[in-house]
């Protein structure tokens, strides 16, 4: 696949499709003509799966979710459990395959290694990937690994903490930090609520190896985000190239889905189509 450079504006205004049926006699018919080709195009439409990464959930994607239903599209933005890569990956695989017809996986951060691992579980269903700051990991790479492949990224041990739960240990942005590394779109005080609700990571997730890499013929598209500080834009980039993904830039900082969703759903759109 040829590597393409394109830079988007975060002003990109909305895509706006219409369908126009042809003109009849009759009201009634017209009415059912637009019922009918309305049915038959959401039809034909790929389900799209939202996977959140580290430190947030599922509501970091919500005006996907709402751009996306609008656009007529069936999405699915499951609880990623973030307990480990290969659990995390069967648990969004089950998702998957309860699922008729084709499907579109977008992965922010680590939902990207997630996203990943399911494409090499179901690789037929899998129409594209689409990568929000996402991590496309080689077998045998941990996220842990490619975020500090490159210099840049503000996690470490000064700006997290963890915790001993069942089982193994959580791994938490410390709240003073989360705004510069995190979530620098948002304002101080949104960004204080996100450090509150956010979802740890298991640090045996961060340090698992992929089982996988992706599979060869699935379209794959990355969003790096130029101001990001928790994966350098240049490791998403390194990921992207070595893949064979599409490369879109956008200046953002971590937190893509919820500073910049008008951009991530055009891309998956273009993903779809």
């Amino acid at each position: 696949m040829s590597k393409k450079n394109w830079t988007i504006a975060a002003t990109v205004g909305a895509v706006v499709f219409s369908l126009s049926a042809a003109a009849v006699s009759a009201a009634q018919h017209t009415h059912a003509a637009e019922q009918t080709a309305a049915v038959a195009g959401h039809g034909a439409k790929p389900t799209v799966v939202l996977i959140h990464g580290a430190f947030a959930d599922a509501s970091s994607w919500d005006g996907e979710v709402a751009q996306l239903q609008a656009g007529g599209y069936q999405v699915i933005a499951p609880a990623v459990p973030l307990r480990g890569l290969a659990s995390d990956a069967a648990y969004v695989t089950s998702v998957v395959r309860s699922i008729k017809g084709l499907v579109v996986l977008v992965g922010h951060s680590y939902g990207g290694a997630v996203a990943t691992e399911v494409a090499a579980n179901d690789p037929k269903q899998i129409k594209g990937i689409v990568y929000a700051a996402g991590f496309i990991p080689a077998k045998g790479e941990n996220v842990l690994q490619l975020s500090n492949k490159f210099p840049g990224s503000l996690l470490g041990p000064a700006t997290s903490y963890t915790v001993n739960v069942p089982g193994g240990t959580d791994l938490y942005i410390k709240p003073a930090d989360f705004h510069a590394a995190f979530a620098a779109d948002r304002t101080p005080a949104q960004a204080a609520v996100a450090a509150a609700t956010q979802r740890p990571i298991s640090q045996a997730a961060a340090g698992e190896p992929a089982a996988a890499s992706v599979p060869a013929g699935i379209p794959l598209y990355e969003i790096v985000a130029g101001q990001d500080k928790m994966i350098p834009p240049r490791a998403e980039r390194f990921m992207a190239r070595r893949a064979g993904a599409t490369i879109y830039t956008v200046k953002s900082a971590h937190d893509m889905p919820v500073s910049h969703p008008q951009i991530i759903v055009s891309v998956i759109e273009r993903a779809a189509r």
